[in-house]
């Protein structure tokens, strides 16, 4: 076994990839998974409740070329948790996250997502549960604080309460979270990172893995924050600027950049086979289109592809001229 392939089994949160709704479905799995080979992928959130009622092939559906992707379940009900939670490891994922940070009020009016850090008992109940179905870790997602909790001293209980439930990795975004009085777009921004408070974290809790999530867009940056904690969680940034995690898998593990281009032609197998069945183009193209950010044609290619994706008969002729148009003299 290699250096590096001891490395990943031995922090296999070191890069992540942030569960994200509306973004991280299958489709901008597989292409974040040809960018960085050794990140580990998130799904979106997953309610228990459509788990156990719904169409769990559908919502489960992923390749074995995504991993090592983890299952993210929303719930506050430990039974429907712990089934859910069976359902994922049945299915494959090699983690079961629960979302205690998300703020949206959608969330909200389930009883889960960030309203629950108000509840550590419960959430501790939730993961005892899920840790007794499966043998996959049980791992969970929060913030630093909700509302008026804006003291270490909270933090520090809840992570005492999921260490107790047999937690050993937290994912720990470093903004608090605000339900009343800002919308969630407001709360990507307000109120400020502590970046402080998740390293002060780790220093009370050396033997949990802390993995830290929030504002980290650069690979230099990763470097530094993996000098106080365990793990780094990319969001926005990676589907904003996917390249980012070539980048970073070059910063951390010197692997060769891959070229823009050929990752888009490592795409066209997928394309194909999920145009066979039945797949519309614009599902996967909407995730491509920040691959060259920054770059000349850049804004050439995002045109191309946003405008004629979404046609009924779009293939990868369409992707196709969306490269070539990158490289066209630009009009008068």
């Amino acid at each position: 076994m290699s250096d590096q392939d001891l490395q990943q089994q031995t922090h296999p949160w070191r890069l992540c990839v942030a569960p994200m709704m509306d973004w991280t479905d299958r489709h901008c799995r597989y292409f974040h998974r040809l960018l960085s080979p050794h990140s580990r992928l998130y799904t979106e959130m997953v309610t228990a409740a459509a788990l156990t009622h719904g169409d769990r092939a559908h919502l489960l559906e992923h390749s074995a070329f995504e991993q090592p992707v983890a299952l993210q379940l929303g719930g506050s009900d430990p039974a429907e948790l712990a089934q859910a939670a069976r359902y994922g490891a049945q299915a494959g994922y090699v983690e079961i996250n629960l979302n205690v940070g998300c703020p949206s009020d959608r969330v909200q009016s389930g009883r889960f997502g960030a309203c629950l850090m108000r509840e550590p008992a419960l959430v501790a109940d939730c993961v005892i549960a899920m840790r007794e179905a499966v043998d996959v870790p049980v791992t969970v997602k929060c913030r630093i604080g909700v509302d008026d909790q804006d003291d270490y001293a909270d933090l520090q209980h809840f992570a005492q309460r999921m260490i107790g439930a047999g937690v050993q990795t937290l994912i720990v975004h470093a903004r608090k979270a605000w339900l009343q009085g800002l919308s969630p777009k407001e709360n990507r921004e307000i109120p400020p990172l502590n970046y402080e408070r998740v390293y002060q974290l780790k220093r009370d809790f050396p033997a949990l893995c802390i993995v830290i999530n929030g504002g980290i867009t650069q690979p230099e940056e990763v470097s530094q924050h993996l000098a106080q904690v365990d793990g780094v969680m990319l969001g926005r940034a990676a589907y904003h600027d996917p390249y980012v995690l070539a980048r970073t898998e070059y910063h951390l593990h010197g692997l060769p950049l891959p070229e823009r281009d050929a990752v888009l032609h490592a795409m066209i197998p997928y394309i194909e086979a999920e145009r066979a069945r039945g797949t519309a183009l614009k599902h996967i193209a909407r995730h491509l289109l920040g691959l060259y950010q920054g770059l000349p044609g850049a804004r050439a290619f995002r045109r191309i592809l946003s405008e004629r994706a979404h046609r009924n008969d779009a293939g990868i002729d369409v992707l196709l001229a969306a490269m070539a148009s990158r490289h066209l003299p630009a009009a008068a």
